[in-house]
């Protein structure tokens, strides 16, 4: 059984608690289909997501099967489903395929037979047996509630909440979810609670809570709604509640509650002998006391299952979101290619003064001018050219990670709810994008010094291209981790990129003043800096000698790069372990 005792969950507004959830106290046997109604900003989702315990309640107790969710125990992964408003499966992925993710993240199988029969279960469920090869992207409204719904029972789930999921279906296919929702309560004794908005279908729950601004205004039968109410239709409740302030109805509803749990007691007693409800725990004699929950128990796969799962997944939605690909493969060919239109300014060779001593003092001075020429026009080639492979691979980097996170925000906060550890998510991300990284940054390198080699060390400039595509990947990671939007994540990667070439130094130096609180945080500098130091020495000499911002030795250089991308990850991690369900 679930049971509310005085629940209630404040927010503050203006100074002030206000109580969105208002000493809500009902019960909910097992085996009990539930809708929960009430006019708009009454508090139903904040309710359903105070039981699922998302919202942590400010006061009162929830017990389930005589456990108090307050104290310590909680609900286990594999006991509890909840379908949200918004979807939670990825529309380049077919039905099939995104039951089978479901059930890898939650559900840890013996074997293949087991698993293919979880997934079969769930088609067959929510009637989607017929289309399991369809992708998500084609779905009605309606049949993607069901797959959220066929998502969510691969593991069984004791209590199933729904939030709004007939909310924008016509007619038909709401009066469908709803049956649909009265069957699987139907099955195995389980709780299915269902926010909902629409006063039509009621007859096929077994209660009805009504809502006023936060408060239990009725918690009954359906038959006895409008007696309650003293209304002809259920369509004059809601206004017939505005005429009574949410303590009175309270307080009428506490006079007649234990009335009307006799009533919910005796048809529920009614359906269990006519067989029509199942109630395995029953045959133990106490209502709640499931004495095999312990050797029935669903395990969660362990961190490398659901890291190998996530990363099949993911690349199988890259390579099926053909835009993506194109501007993957059209940057890494591209940018390359536009260094390499520069390059050619930056291979002139340098000449040298002559050995021989100049009779003429007008010919040295013109030999000397003409050498200091060259080593200009060498050197501020060579700074620029290396600077813009930095920036460009900064975009890349920008491009690869800015909405990886925030893009699917709401669809990992429910994997997680249903017990996907954030250590196998934030996994998975990294090793797709360390390899966009390696190949974009490699092929980079690989490109411009095949076709406009310079003069200097090839592998100790590849690694600080590596390394600053690397950082800036990681700290848009941080970023996209961080914001509740991808727009937001977009924009402030984009700001990050766009700043790196002026505050770098690379192409006007700044005051010092403003260089040493700067420059810690700029990649491109790093990555500019490390790559000079590896150019042969004349070439080094040139570039030094057309620039003022100092340069810094590699190892300094090695150790802040790999600093940048330390901390992006941490902020990953932090963003990706923070509740962020909205």
């Amino acid at each position: 059984m679930l049971e509310l005792q005085e629940v209630c969950f404040a927010i503050k507004k203006e100074g002030e608690e206000v109580n969105l959830v208002d000493k809500v106290s009902i019960k909910v046997p097992r085996g009990h289909f539930m809708a929960i109604v009430g006019p708009s900003g009454c508090g139903k989702t904040t309710l359903l997501k105070t039981i699922a315990g998302l919202n942590a309640e400010s006061a009162g107790t929830l017990l389930w099967n005589g456990n108090s969710l307050s104290e310590g125990h909680d609900f286990d992964p594999s006991e509890i489903g909840y379908v949200p408003q918004f979807s939670i499966a990825y529309d380049p992925l077919t039905i099939d395929e995104s039951i089978e993710a479901a059930t890898r993240l939650r559900v840890k199988t013996r074997n293949a037979g087991e698993l293919d029969a979880r997934i079969d279960r769930a088609l067959e469920e929510t009637g989607l047996a017929a289309i399991a090869d369809r992708f998500v992207k084609v779905l009605s409204g309606g049949q993607k509630r069901r797959l959220g719904l066929a998502m969510e029972l691969v593991s069984d789930p004791k209590i199933l909440l729904c939030d709004e999921v007939t909310s924008g279906l016509d007619p038909r296919s709401e009066r469908e979810i709803v049956k649909l929702l009265h069957e699987l309560s139907r099955k195995e004794g389980r709780i299915v609670l269902s926010v909902t908005h629409s006063l039509a279908h009621l007859e096929l729950y077994d209660s009805i809570l009504v809502l006023h601004e936060g408060r239990v205004a009725f918690h009954g039968p359906p038959d006895m709604l409008t007696h309650y109410f003293s209304v002809k239709d259920t369509e004059e409740i809601y206004p017939r509640l505005a005429t009574q302030p949410s303590d009175r109805w309270q307080s009428s509803w506490m006079k007649h509650r234990e009335a009307y749990y006799e009533k919910i007691e005796i048809l529920r007693t009614k359906l269990i002998k006519q067989g029509e409800l199942r109630v395995p725990e029953l045959s133990s004699g106490k209502d709640g006391d499931d004495k095999d929950s312990a050797a029935s128990a669903i395990r969660t796969p362990g961190m490398l299952s659901q890291f190998s799962t996530l990363l099949s997944r993911r690349w199988r939605i890259f390579f099926r979101d053909r835009g993506q690909v194109f501007l993957q493969l059209a940057i890494l060919l591209c940018f390359p290619v536009l260094v390499s239109l520069f390059s050619d300014k930056a291979n002139v060779p340098i000449r040298s003064l002559s050995d021989m001593r100049q009779s003429d003092v007008m010919l040295e001075l013109a030999e000397q001018q003409n050498v200091r020429q060259d080593t200009m026009k060498a050197g501020s080639a060579l700074s620029g050219i290396i600077m813009f492979q930095v920036v460009l691979l900064g975009l890349m980097g920008s491009n690869n990670s800015a909405r990886e996170i925030a893009g699917e925000r709401m669809i990992y906060e429910k994997e997680k709810f249903g017990g996907l550890r954030p250590s196998a998510y934030l996994a998975s991300k990294i090793a797709f994008l360390s390899c966009l990284v390696v190949a974009q940054s490699l092929w980079m390198a690989i490109f411009v010094n095949r076709f406009s080699p310079f003069d200097g060390e090839f592998g100790q400039h590849a690694l600080f291209l590596l390394l600053c595509n690397g950082a800036i990947t990681a700290i848009c990671l941080g970023i996209s981790a961080s914001m509740k939007t991808a727009e937001q994540a977009s924009l402030l990667s984009i700001y990050l990129v766009g700043f790196q070439l002026p505050l770098s130094g690379a192409v006007l130096a700044l005051p010092e003043k403003i260089e040493i609180f700067t420059r810690p945080f700029i990649s491109a500098y790093w990555a500019w800096s490390g790559s000079v130091e590896a150019l042969a020495t004349s070439k080094n000499l040139a570039v030094k000698s057309v620039i003022s911002t100092s340069i810094t030795p590699q190892s300094l250089c090695l150790y802040l790069l790999g600093l940048h991308i330390a901390v992006g990850l941490l902020i990953s991690w932090l963003g990706a372990k923070r509740h962020q369900w909205e």
